[in-house]
């Protein structure tokens, strides 16, 4: 939990304070008043990053730095301190200790729920992919590691695609090799994250909706995740001449997907609208469970608009589950909001 927050040259914030209480605190306010540049804010403080921009967009317009501070419930102070000059830097202090970046241990578990989410079935594949990666990078330490490797790693082999292949084949196949070793390692905690989330979609998921649908949940892989090193180095090498005329590598992780069932059947061909919200809705709560079980700390629940977009019931479905968490919620009406959690809901007007 968070008491307070002080924002100095952050996005549209030149030096502005918040005080926080435990439950549920509504930022209200007209669009472009700053409600969501605040949520970011305690995004970045808990994580390091955005999930809009880069770093040097976070800082405020005509300034060379921006500052966020923070105390939690013990009186602890964080800090995140931002540069443009004399270069581009990102530096942090956790409890008068400083430290150039995090670790998993010591970032704060945080869930962050916002419009585009909703589109996780029937968007693109990278949608889930992210999602499950997320997901990951706060519960599995070394994880985000391993991607970034990987993704370092995939650059490189594309780049070599695009070279005469003469000039490169005798580097290809080390490159081959290191790709589909971290491709394994990615594609393991994929598939156990999925059987995770499997194991509790389905009722939670009747639950909120209260129907007798089945939902399901799949990870789909190329190969078997127990043999994923040997059959991809085999398919890279296999279709060496079809990625080079491609221009980049078409297997690995990359390329796969979480497929979400209704009757076994996939959510983007069958399920309504309201049916998709209400999965995606089931997953956000199992992630807010899974990072409080796998912590051993209660997250922090950033809800960025999405009360616009869902309808009374599937409202009220989520309000049940926030007991527990302290929770910032944005959005332009703080009636709409505030009729869901009688007098308990703490309110911040912006103009």
């Amino acid at each position: 939990m968070i008491t307070n927050l002080r924002l100095q040259h952050f996005r549209s914030y030149g030096d502005k304070t918040f005080h926080f209480r435990s439950g549920v605190t509504i930022i209200a306010g007209p669009n472009a008043s700053g409600k969501t540049n605040l949520l970011e804010a305690i995004l970045v403080l808990a994580t390091g990053s955005s999930y809009r921009v880069k770093d040097v967009d976070l800082i405020e317009r005509n300034q060379s730095w921006a500052r966020l501070d923070a105390h939690n419930q013990a009186g602890e102070l964080r800090t995140v301190k931002l540069l443009t000059e004399p270069s581009p830097s990102k530096s942090y202090e956790l409890a008068g200790k400083p430290t150039k970046r995090l670790l998993l241990k010591d970032t704060l578990p945080v869930v962050l729920f916002e419009p585009n989410h909703l589109q996780l079935l029937t968007g693109s594949p990278s949608r889930r992919r992210d999602y499950l990666d997320e997901l990951l990078s706060q519960t599995q330490p070394g994880y985000a590691t391993h991607l970034r490797n990987y993704k370092r790693t995939l650059a490189q082999r594309n780049s070599l695609l695009k070279q005469p292949l003469r000039a490169v084949e005798g580097q290809m196949f080390a490159w081959d090799v290191r790709l589909s070793e971290l491709a394994a390692t990615i594609v393991r905690a994929r598939a156990s994250l999925v059987d995770g989330l499997q194991a509790n979609i389905g009722e939670l998921y009747k639950d909120v909706s209260h129907a007798g649908t089945e939902v399901s949940l799949r990870y789909e892989s190329r190969f078997r995740p127990e043999h994923y090193e040997s059959h991809m180095l085999k398919k890279l090498e296999n279709d060496l001449q079809l990625d080079k005329m491609r221009g980049f590598t078409a297997t690995g992780p990359h390329r796969e997907d979480l497929a979400v069932l209704f009757e076994d059947r996939l959510a983007s061909e069958t399920a309504s609208r309201g049916e998709a919200r209400t999965a995606v809705l089931a997953l956000k709560i199992l992630e807010l469970r899974m990072l409080h079980a796998v912590r051993g700390e209660a997250p922090l629940l950033l809800l960025d608009d999405v009360f616009s977009e869902l309808d009374s019931e599937r409202r009220k479905a989520l309000t049940s589950y926030l007991k527990e968490y302290q929770t910032f919620i944005t959005t332009t009406d703080a009636d709409v909001a505030a009729k869901h959690f009688a007098k308990d809901a703490h309110i911040i007007k912006l103009a």
